[in-house]
Parts: C-alpha cells; structure tokens; sequence
C-alpha cells in the first residue's frame, strides 16, 4: 500500500540566523483553442509582470535572470501613458522610462515578452496611466465610443507600436514579443457605457489588428471580446475561467501572487501554498498560459502611486521583494512546477484529459497522449486531508493541495509541501547617526489688508469659482492653494460669536488656515474621496484670509468614468453662524497658487545646484511645513539600501534630487492581525502582518541614485516629525528555514554571505518551527557534522535529504522523520 504518507516519509527543517531565447530568425505566433503556438509548436507560457518603471534600469538585468531562473520563460509588462507623455506631445523614454531597453534586456535573457500596452493599465498606478492634461481636453469621455478619446489613444498607441517595430522586436520579426494587450479589463464595467461601450471595444480591435503587428492580441476580463482577440482572466484563481470563445485557449494573464498596499493597511502575504495551489490547478484544468501579477512589484516612486491613498512600496508579496531580493519560499517552491511543467509539455497540451470528482471538493486528472500519461490529484477542501483509491493505489492528500503525478504513480510535487527554504530579510543600520540642517516652508496666503497678492503669488491664478483640482495643476503636483479673502464689519452679526467654517472637499488631505494661522488638518477615512472640514472660528473685524493647501495622494486608477471623480476643494465653503445661518465663500474670488514654495525653488536638489541657505542652530522638530537636509555615506557592498523613516509624520523624500516617494509612517495599519490558513480562498485581507505599526516604515533607495562618497538626503515634511530617528539601512539576509521531503534536495543560498557556524542540527521527528525547535528521542547522532561539512563556510550548499545521510536515527521510517538546524 502506497499512499502519500509513507511513500516520502522524512522531512527536513532548516533554521540558518545572519547568513553571512536568443531570437534571431522571424516567429511564427498563433493559437489553437489549447495554447498558444510557435512555429506550430503548442507551448505552455510562464510568464512574471516586472513593471519597467518601477525599478530602474541598472536592476532590470538582475530582475530578469532571476525570473528566468525561477523557470519563467517570458515576461509581461504594461506601457505606461503618463510616464511617457506627461505633457501633450512631449515625450520621455529617458532612464526607468526606457521601453525599448528594457524588451531588450528581456530579450539578451532569451525569454518572451507579453506586451499591455492599454494604455489604460490601472496597476495601481496614477490614474490608471492616463495623462491627466487628457483630462482637460474639451468633449471627452475616457474609455468608450468617444472620438477625442479614441484619438488621443491611437495616437499614443500607434507611437508605441512603430518604435517596436522600428526596433523589430515583435516575434514576426524575429523579436521575442509574442502577444500584445489592448485595452484592460473593460468587462469589468463595460455596461456602464451600454451601447457606446460595445462600439469601443469592437473599435480597438479593429485598430489593434490594422496596426499589422504579426502576433496576436488579447483583450483580459473581456467575456463579450471580439472573435479576433483572446480573451484571457484575471484574479487569484481562475481553473474554473473558460474562455466565451471556444476557439480560444485558456489563459490568465494576472495570478495575484499578493497584493497592494495602502496606507493604513498592513502587509498583505499571499502564502506560497495556497499561490502553487492557484498554479497548479489552473493547468490541471487546461490552462496553458499563467502570468503572475507580480513576480517583481518594485516601487512606486515619485508621484507614481494611484488610489488614492496607495502606498509608495508595491512589493506585492512578489517572487522576488520590492529591493529585488529573492522572496524565500515563495520563489523556489514556484519554481519546482514550473520546471516539471515544461518537462510534461507535450502530454498536457496535446493529451486528453479524464476528470472524475470523488465529492467533497477532491477529483482528479488523468492527461493521455501516446504511451505518456500524468496525473493531477487535486482537493479543494479547506479543511480536511482526503484519502481516496486512485488507480490501485491509496493516496492521502492534505486539504488545498494539488498533487502532481509525472507516470501517474510518483509523487513529485505537492503544492502544500514546501521543500524549499524560507528568507526572512532583515536591516542592518549603516553609520552614525544623521546630522541635520533645517528650513521652514512658506504658507501661503493673501496679504492681510490689502487685496494685492504677496511676492511669492506672481503665478497665481484668480477665478470666481472653485475649481477641480486636476484643472489647474494638471497633476504636475500633489499641492493647490485655494485661497480667498473676506470683509466683516463691526456691526455684523457673526463679529463677537464663535463661528464655523464649513469646507466641503475632495482633497485627499486638507490643510486649513485662517488669518494665516493653522487651524487644523484632516484626510479622507474609511476608504471615501470625501468628507466635510469643521473648525469653530473667531473672525476680526476688516479682512480674513482664508488658505487652504489640498493636496492628493495619487488619483483614481479603476472605476468607471473614474476621470470624472472630482479632487480637491469642490464646496461649499461657508461661514456658519449658531443659528444655522452665514456666508456662501464658494463664488468668492479665489487665488490658486500651484505647488509648495520649497519645491519651486529646488530645495530637493543637490547642493552643488542649489545655494539657498540652511539652518542647524535652534533645530526643530514636530513642527509642520518644513525641510530637512542631511548627508550620508553610500553603504559598502551591494545589499539594497532603504531609508527608515521612523519617526517623521508625513511627506516627500529626494536622494541626490531623485524623488524617493510620498512617505507616511504616522499612519498606523490597523490593529490585530488575523490568523494565517493558507488553506481556502485567499483575499487582499487575509495574512495580513504588521499590523499597528507604520502602514510603510522602508523606502526603497536604489543604488543607482546614489553616488561615491557623501550622498544628500532632503524631506519635506508636512505634518511634524522628529528627523532624529530616521537612518539609513541595508537589507540582507536574516533567518532562514526550510522543510524538505526525503528524497528531495535542498539548495540553500545566503545571498552573497558565508554560513558561519551551526548552533542546532536534529534528524528525527523535531517538534516546533523555525528558530524554536525541539529535539526528539530519536535523532540521528550525525546530523550536526553532515549539515556542518555541507554548509559552514559556504555561500551556497546543497543537502540530499536521505538515510543514507542520517543513519543513526532510530526514528521508524513509519513516521514523518525531518531535519532541524540553525546555523549563523
């Protein structure tokens, strides 16, 4: 009798502390309702998202590689409008904007390449990739049968189009990019549009195929998708997805290996078992193309993030972690499937398959093709193992697991066991503590008394109504004053009462003054782009001056007609007096002043530019409206370098003049984390960890910002922090665990470190989990020197896990027997 159980019965448990497609001749792409085909061949494609500009360019190589070898044999990306073309007709594919370098470097790694160009991408991204001086343009509509719209969008899409063809990188040219997106996800709203939405979808098919690009075109969560584009899935599980079109294949083109984060939000974790589990049941059931949105999430630098309210990180819980590390286990227990997917190509997608469900949720799949067969084992129960008779034989499969049978017999990989070893990375402080120089920002506001604006006002704006706030920075800034002025006499009824301003507002934060004097702050909660700003105030006889700085904290990315969600102060904007009764502010004339007076006058870039002085004398903390300046070393080796900004309230941060990201670390992710199940559907909210602490305490500083010797570091803080406590840090390796089936070989890898000494080894049956483990009655007297001769003093080093190794153990093979160590 044979069941999982008995047949690998001996596990291995790990705990190390401080480790120290060449393309040349044209391709021709097509596809059956199986697969995709190259050159005629049915392929499975393994695809990673690795979005270009939320790295930079000097990473990309490294990026790559290790998707490739994590076992992906292409990688997606989306094209990014705004990015490209902020301004109407100006165009920027300089430095993390390289397009075309970036396919290159895809293509130097022989890997394919899936094209989204969209261009609407949402990704998270700043309004979803669209320019907002699109926004601005008269008799627009996005995203439906409007002919300004779809102008603008075949413009830049054609652009896109003819600079990789230029550079022939589309497969029919003997280039590596072998499909190409239109559009994204508009079946998600499409009948919001009715009509006019269909006559668009069936538009940029019809411009898609007349651009003539040689491979085929998909159009993801698109059920109604026209017949000459393949319409794909989106989400974290789709075996149960079947294309409308039966001429089509199966494919996903986004598995959601986490998710993002927002401010106020913990780390979202998407465990490695229940993501191999999505994988593998989407190829029992016929999938042959699955993408993983993200294998590399990166950073959200600059101003870049969307939402609102989406932070800078968008690690994503990736294969690989926002500062480009290998991301333990979830890389090396996806990378088993994939190389064992390849190895069975042939028989899953030119086979035929027999399913047979044996109820409570657990069924199986028996592929067929010539004298080849494989087998899937898979239950979808959430909480129970099931044992079923499969084949004259017993198998035992844990709940929310696939197993996958290579001669339908063997086992060679569960999805629940993960035999590869788990990174927990760490920071390491860099230097001394920082010495800091200090300069106030200045609050904008009218002259009391005199209805001629102040010096710092000559490019203001003056209206007599208040306007969106998109309108009049056209999102070349996060910041708007909205400022106007009002006259009360001595003999008004509202003199000598305490009143209220009422300030109606879409800002996704608000900061208000009267008479020049704060009087108070608040941002939108719970998830709504608007609320109502109260403050009792007592006015003075003659003029007041009211200023308000809105601000916005990345725009709208999904929705329908998501571009005509109003930012900024929209109104009414009263004064009310106690009996309910006061003044309309609202048509008043009102000042716009664009931006914050410190960055206009480059206080973020780099001293050799900027000559303005600063102070140290009198330093201050907790005071809002200010800039900070410091300078730091750049850290030896390579480890990725990361500001912690603990302790500062809420702002920007610039290294050497490039622009780090919006930082927030007063905003607390709510309390109490829930408890971790891999098993059963995963959710954005589910395994979710720091919990009560900063939303984000890390920002990304990659290498290539930084220069030899001193590098400058400036903030703007807007709400008072304490500068003090911020520091610059490396990451590196930390603990690390594994858990190893017999028969299995485990590869461990410190990331560049020498494993230095081994503190616990035990063959046997250990009790506990990584970093706490507990010998048992029968261990193997070896262990300790098989793990030290195999490990110590090494980057690398690889273990068979076998009896043959640990002899002496006395544990019966009738047991789960395992391995435990810890080394430093």
């Amino acid at each position: 009798m044979a069941s999982l159980l008995t047949s690998f019965m001996s596990l291995l448990l790990i705990t190390i502390f401080s480790c120290y497609l060449p393309f040349h001749n044209a391709l021709q792409v097509t596809y059956d309702n199986r697969a995709l085909k190259i050159n005629g061949q049915r392929k499975f494609i393994l695809s990673g998202s690795i979005h270009y500009p939320r790295s930079t360019a000097q990473m990309w190589p490294s990026l790559i590689r290790k998707a490739k070898e994590g076992g992906l044999n292409t990688i997606e990306t989306y094209v990014f409008w705004n990015a490209h073309e902020p301004n109407y007709r100006e165009y920027d594919f300089s430095e993390n904007k390289d397009l075309i370098q970036f396919l290159k470097a895809v293509q130097n790694e022989g890997l394919y390449t899936m094209l989204r160009i969209g261009p609407y991408v949402c990704a998270e991204w700043n309004y979803g990739g669209f320019p907002v001086w699109l926004h601005n343009m008269p008799n627009i509509t996005f995203r439906t049968n409007n002919a300004v719209f779809k102008r603008e969008m075949g413009i830049f899409t054609k652009k896109i189009v003819d600079m990789v063809k230029g550079e022939k990188l589309f497969g029919s040219q003997g280039g590596n990019i072998i499909l190409a997106q239109i559009e994204n996800e508009y079946g998600n709203i499409i009948w919001h549009y009715g009509e006019e939405g269909k006559k668009y979808i069936n538009w940029c098919a019809d411009f898609a195929l007349s651009m003539d690009i040689g491979v085929p075109w998909i159009m993801c969560q698109e059920d109604d998708a026209p017949k000459t584009m393949i319409n794909t899935c989106n989400g974290f599980y789709c075996d149960q997805f079947w294309p409308k079109n039966k001429n089509n294949p199966k494919f996903w083109t986004e598995n959601w290996s986490g998710w993002f984060k927002n401010w106020g939000d913990g780390n979202p974790n998407r465990p490695a078992e229940d993501l191999a589990f999505a994988v593998a049941r989407f190829f029992q059931y016929g999938g042959s193309l699955q993408n993983y949105y993200m294998y590399h999430g990166g950073t959200n630098f600059g101003r870049t993030s969307g939402g609102p309210y989406i932070a800078t990180t968008y690690d994503y819980n990736a294969p690989l972690d926002e500062y480009g590390n290998v991301n333990q286990p979830k890389w090396g227990h996806l990378k088993e499937p994939h190389n064992l997917l390849y190895t069975l190509e042939d028989v899953l997608l030119y086979g035929n398959a027999t399913n047979t469900d044996y109820g409570r949720m657990m069924s199986s799949t028996v592929y067929e093709y010539k004298e080849k067969r494989v087998c899937f084992l898979g239950n979808a129960n959430d909480k129970d193992d099931i044992s079923i008779t499969f084949e004259g034989r017993n198998y035992t499969t844990h709940a929310w697991s696939v197993t996958i049978l290579p001669d339908c017999k063997t086992e060679v990989y569960n999805t629940a066991r993960v035999n590869v070893q788990t990174t927990l990375m760490v920071k390491k402080l860099s230097e001394k503590p920082l010495k800091w120089s200090y300069r106030p920002e200045t609050v904008m506001h009218l002259k009391y008394g005199d209805k001629k604006q102040s010096s710092v006002l000559i490019d203001a704006l003056d209206a007599k109504q208040l306007f969106d706030q998109k309108v009049v920075t056209n999102d070349t800034t996060d910041y708007l004053w909205y400022m106007t002025s009002f006259k009360v006499n001595k003999s008004s009824p509202i003199m000598g009462q305490e009143t209220t301003l009422q300030i109606n507002t879409k800002s996704h934060v608000l900061h208000a003054f009267l008479n020049n004097k704060h009087i108070g702050s608040e941002w939108a909660q719970g998830g709504k782009y608007q609320f109502s700003f109260e403050r009792n105030v007592k006015l003075r006889d003659d003029i007041n001056t009211i200023s308000l700085l809105s601000e916005t904290v990345g725009l709208p990315n999904y929705g329908e007609y998501f571009e005509k969600v109003g930012q900024g102060v929209i109104g009414p904007v009263k004064i009310v007096e106690p009996n309910g009764e006061g003044l309309d502010l609202s048509k008043n004339t009102w000042t716009y002043m664009v931006g914050i007076h410190g960055i206009s006058k480059g206080l973020y870039e780099l001293d050799d530019h900027n000559k303005l002085t600063w102070h140290k004398s009198d330093f201050q903390t907790n005071r809002m409206f200010i800039w900070y300046k410091t300078f730091f070393k750049t850290p030896a080796g390579e480890d990725a370098v990361v500001l912690d900004l603990t302790g500062m309230g809420k702002g920007v941060a610039w290294v050497n003049g490039h622009n780090i990201g919006r930082y927030w670390p007063s905003f607390l992710a709510k309390p109490n984390c829930p408890k971790c199940d891999y098993r059963g559907t995963y959710g954005g909210s589910k395994c979710v960890t720091n919990c009560g602490q900063p939303s984000q305490r890390w920002y990304h500083v990659p290498r290539s910002f930084l220069r030899k010797g001193k590098n400058q570091l400036v903030l703007f803080e807007e709400m008072g922090g304490r500068p003090q406590e911020v520091s610059v840090q490396t990451v590196v390796p930390g603990t690390i665990c594994a858990k190893v089936q017999e028969g299995k070989t485990l590869e461990l890898s410190c990331q560049g470190r020498k494993m230095s000494k081994i503190k616990f080894a035990s063959f046997g049956e250990p009790k506990g989990s990584c970093g706490s483990f507990e010998r048992s009655d029968c261990d193997a007297t070896n262990a300790m020197a098989v793990v030290q001769g195999a490990c110590v003093g090494k980057e690398k080093c690889t273990i068979n896990v076998s009896e043959g190794f640990f002899p002496t153990t006395t544990c019966s093979k009738d047991k789960l027997r395992s391995l435990a160590m810890k080394l430093l």
